[in-house]
């Protein structure tokens, strides 16, 4: 972190001193965001402020948002009219955040409607937060800095994390794709990849720290570059399975069309590695993928998941699909059912298709009727739904490590934890284990949502 940046940090926790000051986030989006919250939170807690989980009590409130759906801008200004009514009782500061906050049009909004809003940044200038609370704070300047989308990585700064035992490390930065529905490129920018020793140097941290499982973040992971020792995704992953400490790793999200065999292999060969892969399909159909522009047909991704499944027992896929992509006619929509059944997903992330201002697909004339959409979304969903139980069945009898998450939220006598697949397992506890620790268990019976298991060894 740059030194002028941890010079305002010092200057805001000296005005902030012994007057109890909380703050409040809010996240909108993905496990990026989520990771991006984590350092504004590290951030704030450097400036003398505590977190708090209720918005009315909070001194400093920020919304880190998200613009890949449209539901996130509709969510923002409902909770902007909630602040503004907040503040006519109260001095709080409001910040925006985020990749909304890198559309100009989102940006003219907020500036022209909502002018009681106190800092406005973007995803590459979030490490200029504490310069931006110093001038709304103390010199009562309103601060509104967005920069284009090409940011540097920006590494040292501070994080507090929002679990103990499990936690994000972002890899990389941007994307190169431009799919047609997606606004991502537009507002993260292009990809920029951080250094494999930072990135090592983290994970090694976070190990002496205690935590068991970490996610490798990016929008393309397996696009990932490197340097001449470690010099791509494949090389990575290898060399964070060998840190001690660390017992499970995942990432999110590879490209089906980057998906190379050496990373196949370094899933194969690591038992760290978490044998559920999100691979995001999009569309099952060829046509609709190529007007996606996502470079690859339904043909070669079912060659890529039987491939992986040939090399990687007991492999499982996890995938993201958009329902109703402009021009989508009801048999093209068969070829996504048709995919679902051949991969026989464990999970299905299901959205339903919605414009993105500034996107190719914005500008197609033939967009889905709504109605028709929605009966296509839950066509998908009832069938995914129907495999859920057979999915879940075949863990029966079986013994799985999980990694205990903490009590049950349904049952206080019960510990809820996951398996490396990602499944929901609750089980009694003994005295011999505690939250965060990896145990083996037998499953007992299949619900839902959820397996009922009994712990069989005091560690995994």
């Amino acid at each position: 972190m740059e030194k002028a940046q941890e010079e305002f940090m010092q200057k805001v926790k000296e005005k902030n001193e012994g007057k109890y000051k909380k703050y409040y986030i809010l996240t909108m989006g993905c496990q990026l965001n989520e990771n991006d919250s984590e350092k504004i939170s590290g951030m704030l807690s450097n400036m003398g402020y505590t977190e708090t989980v209720n918005m009315e009590e909070a001194d400093f409130i920020l919304f880190n948002t998200c613009c890949v759906r449209e539901n996130a801008e509709e969510r923002l200004f409902g909770k902007i009219g909630e602040i503004k009514r907040l503040k006519e009782t109260k001095p709080i500061l409001l910040a925006i955040g985020g990749c909304m906050m890198q559309e100009k049009i989102m940006l003219d909004k907020i500036k022209k409607s909502y002018p009681f809003v106190d800092i406005v940044f973007g995803t590459h200038t979030m490490q200029n937060l504490p310069e931006y609370v110093y001038k709304a704070l103390i010199k009562q300047e309103k601060v509104k800095d967005v920069i284009d989308i090409d940011g540097e990585i920006y590494e040292g700064l501070p994080i507090k994390r929002n679990d103990k035992f499990k936690a994000s490390v972002t890899i990389m930065y941007g994307c190169n794709n431009f799919c047609s529905y997606c606004i991502v490129p537009y507002v993260r920018g292009r990809e920029r990849s951080r250094s494999p020793e930072k990135i090592l140097e983290e994970v090694q941290t976070l190990a002496k720290e205690g935590y068991k499982e970490i996610t490798l973040l990016g929008q393309n992971v397996n696009s990932y570059k490197g340097n001449d020792r470690i010099k791509n995704f494949a090389d990575l992953l290898n060399e964070v399975c060998k840190i001690e400490g660390i017992e499970r790793i995942r990432f999110i999200s590879p490209h089906p069309k980057d998906f190379t065999d050496d990373v196949i292999e370094a899933i194969a060969n690591n038992e760290k590695v978490c044998k559920i892969i999100h691979l995001p399909l999009q569309s099952g159909n060829t046509k609709v993928l190529k007007e996606m522009n996502r470079k690859y047909t339904k043909e070669q991704y079912l060659e890529l998941v039987e491939k992986m499944k040939k090399r990687i027992p007991n492999i499982v896929f996890s995938t993201d699909i958009i329902v109703g992509f402009p021009g989508e006619t009801d048999e093209e929509f068969e070829d996504t059912l048709d995919v679902v059944r051949k991969v026989n997903y464990e999970q299905i992330f299901m959205f339903i298709y919605s414009i993105r201002s500034g996107t190719v697909a914005e500008k197609r004339e033939d967009q889905i009727p709504e109605d028709i959409k929605h009966k296509r979304f839950d066509r998908l969903k009832e069938l995914y739904e129907a495999r859920v139980d057979e999915n879940n069945e075949k863990y029966i009898g079986t013994e799985q490590k999980v990694l205990i998450e903490g009590f049950s939220k349904n049952n206080e006598k019960m510990y809820t934890a996951r398996t490396d697949t990602n499944k929901v397992v609750v089980f009694k506890p003994t005295e011999n284990e505690k939250i965060g620790d990896i145990v083996k268990v037998k499953i007992l019976s299949a619900h839902k949502w959820y397996l009922e298991a009994e712990i069989i060894d005091e560690r995994g």
